[in-house]
């Protein structure tokens, strides 16, 4: 409870109140009698009246109010300033609130919980308030999982991905209620790559050194067909050194640049002949150290040619299986001879210096395998949608 001590003296208005109560008393006690009811009801009128002015400690809420949404503080007013403010729930947990600066409003700064009851007791002098209410309830609920995670450093090439458990209806809604500060400030738009995942991407490759905040207020929102966020979500993540690789099927290597200079070179062996690798620029994703690569998770059986082979430092280009990872069996072939089910083979101490140096949202593009381009729903893909599809957004489905 938040308390101001000392309080004696009302303000200016209360008191000229208080004494216009008086001069209506003595008013009515010299007037003639004309049967004593219409002065007598008049008095009475006129100091109702003038009680009323006096009690204007008040809240946003009502009394016994039942689906209170949650999405909005609850606020308590008192235009001689307010002694003190209780907002607990079943549990008797305060949330927290804070005044303004003169102590005429009370905003609470904490989320409600939906389906919690509450409490609210509110005192401004002699006047008091105890009320109580019962949050929201919502039909169904989903939760957004962020990516880049809080204080990571990425790539040029990295997205915002918000993906739910949960198909929502109302992409606006969703799309409304996320913000994306950039320092520099750069021109991006949103993109629905699947029907549970919104992506926010630069027009261009990222600036190394750019600050991202983003911010997702979720929680309490409306996002169609009876479904609401679940919990708000937010990130501060920074734009790391420009890292991107090139590998070229005609020479079959991989060049790596790193801010525009040379620094590595690597052997490689790509899809064989009908597994060609997709063409088109991939953004790096997740790594291991070890990895088991099944190829019947591409719907390639075992007895059709597939595998399942334990590999070491695995580099992800796509959701879909593509991987820079070591193919200590496939060194003979590594810069002259495709071998693979789609992945960059590369010897053993290159694939490590990949997964040590490159970071999520670095940038590789592969060239002239005879494949077709990466799908730009694939996850990792983004950059093969081009622009003017992009911007244009698909908030409609």
């Amino acid at each position: 409870m938040q308390f101001l001590p000392g309080r004696s003296v009302r303000s200016l208005r209360s008191i000229l109140a208080a004494a216009g109560t008086i001069t209506l008393l003595a008013t009515a006690a010299c007037t003639i009698d004309n049967d004593g009811d219409d002065d007598t009801e008049h008095a009475a009128s006129e100091t109702t009246s003038a009680t009323e002015i006096d009690s204007d400690l008040a809240a946003s809420v009502k009394d016994d109010a039942t689906g209170v949404k949650v999405d909005k503080p609850i606020t308590v007013t008192d235009s001689d300033g307010i002694d003190s403010v209780a907002l607990t729930d079943g549990y008797g947990t305060e949330i927290e609130g804070k005044f303004n600066d003169d102590r005429t409003e009370w905003t609470s700064t904490d989320n409600l919980e939906y389906s919690s009851n509450y409490a609210l007791a509110a005192k401004a002098g002699k006047e008091k308030l105890n009320q109580s209410f019962t949050s929201f309830s919502p039909n169904l609920l989903t939760d957004g999982a962020m990516s880049p995670l809080d204080g990571a450093t990425v790539g040029v090439g990295q997205t915002i991905s918000l993906r739910f458990d949960e198909v929502p209806s109302d992409r606006k809604a969703i799309e409304d209620a996320i913000t994306v500060e950039t320092e520099p400030k750069v021109e991006g738009a949103f993109y629905w790559i699947t029907s549970q995942e919104v992506r926010w991407r630069p027009k261009e490759y990222w600036t190394p050194g750019t600050e991202v905040h983003v911010k997702a207020d979720l929680f309490g929102k409306d996002l169609g067909d009876g479904m609401y966020g679940q919990q708000d979500r937010e990130a501060d993540f920074t734009i790391g050194d420009d890292l991107r690789a090139e590998a070229d099927d005609n020479t079959k290597q991989v060049v790596v640049k790193k801010n525009g200079e040379v620094i590595k070179t690597m052997p490689t062996s790509m899809g064989m002949p009908g597994h060609e690798t997709p063409v088109g620029v991939y953004t790096i994703g997740d790594q291991y150290d070890t990895l088991m690569m099944d190829s019947t998770t591409y719907g390639l059986a075992l007895d059709a040619g597939g595998y399942q082979t334990d590999v070491s430092y695995a580099t992800q280009m796509s959701y879909s299986g593509i991987y820079l990872h070591a193919a200590p069996w496939s060194v003979w072939a590594q810069g002259n001879t495709d071998t693979s089910h789609g992945c960059l083979n590369l010897s053993m101490a290159d694939a490590q210096w990949v997964y040590e140096n490159f970071k999520r949202g670095d940038i590789v593009t592969v060239k002239n395998t005879g494949g077709e381009t990466l799908n730009g729903s694939d996850g990792l893909g983004d950059w093969n949608i081009p622009w003017e599809t992009w911007s244009a957004g698909n908030t409609e489905g």
